[in-house]
């Protein structure tokens, strides 16, 4: 009888709909999807969560100077291997595949700017080459622009990524650099010239220790690392548990070590306000 009789099937083959790779990203704080492009239009900052993620030194410096106003300072200054430092790779190597990489000659762009129309010296490190760490050209780029800063009496900025500190490739010559850059810094203020410092994700070590922590006015983007030594190291030092966002930006915002957090969408104009209300 057909009602016992087995029913016919067809088998309808589905063809997956192919999403192209590296169309996507996941963002690092909350896990969400999200598309590139969106993610660059919001400046790379999370639109769910807010977080902000590492952006290099030339995207830094599009996202806060006016167009076609900036002139680069010492662009192909670059480091040597005082030491002969030797590793799993040499100096010399690294040296390379990170200019290789990021098509700058060392870790920090420096340059005269306009934000909204107000001149300012600008430096900014870029942690793709060696974490943004100070070596002696760093060191020494920095100076320089502080001392353009004195001498054509213009505010000055640096937006520090330095999550390598100094660098320890070149010893003291590194270390040197730490005091070089305050002392000019001194001279800065002396002059009654702005600073202002910048911190991003991550800042630490003797970058923080020197230049970075000597701002007139300190601003800090959301959640970024700063400090001397990192969480772990200090948890096993003191074998004490930390508290909770130890040495976040909103933890040192509470407990004074910054003037304010700033959104990465509302820096420019920060940066623009402090300059014509100092000036």
């Amino acid at each position: 009888m057909a009602f016992f009789s087995k029913p016919k099937y067809t088998v309808v083959k589905i063809r997956k709909r192919e999403i192209p790779e590296g169309l996507w990203t996941k963002c690092q704080e909350c896990g969400e999807p999200i598309y590139k492009k969106t993610l660059e239009e919001n400046l790379k900052v999370c639109p769910k969560c807010h977080f902000h993620f590492n952006v290099t030194a030339p995207e830094r410096l599009e996202m806060i100077v006016d167009a076609d106003s900036f002139k680069e300072f010492d662009k192909k200054m670059s480091s040597t291997d005082p030491l002969e430092f030797r590793g799993i790779k040499s100096y010399t190597q690294k040296l390379a595949e990170d200019q290789k990489a990021t098509s700058l000659a060392e870790a920090v762009i420096t340059g005269q700017g306009e934000i909204f129309g107000k001149k300012a010296v600008i430096a900014i490190t870029d942690s793709r080459f060696i974490m943004g760490s100070m070596g002696a050209v760093v060191g020494e780029k920095i100076t320089r622009a502080i001392e353009f800063s004195i001498e054509k009496r213009l505010p000055l900025t640096i937006i520090s990524g330095s999550g390598g500190g100094a660098r320890m490739y070149e010893g003291i010559f590194s270390l040197m650099q730490m005091a070089k850059t305050s002392a000019a810094l001194r001279r800065h203020h002396e002059a009654g010239l702005l600073f202002i410092s910048v911190l991003t994700n991550p800042t630490m070590g003797g970058v923080m220790a020197s230049f970075a922590g000597l701002g007139d006015i300190i601003i800090a983007e959301p959640k970024a690392l700063i400090g001397f030594a990192g969480p772990r190291v200090i948890e096993q030092t003191t074998r004490q548990k930390l508290p909770e966002g130890f040495q976040r930006s909103e933890f040192m915002l509470e407990h004074g070590l910054l003037d304010m957090i700033v959104h990465r969408k509302a820096l420019k104009e920060t940066l623009h306000q402090l300059i014509d209300y100092c000036s």
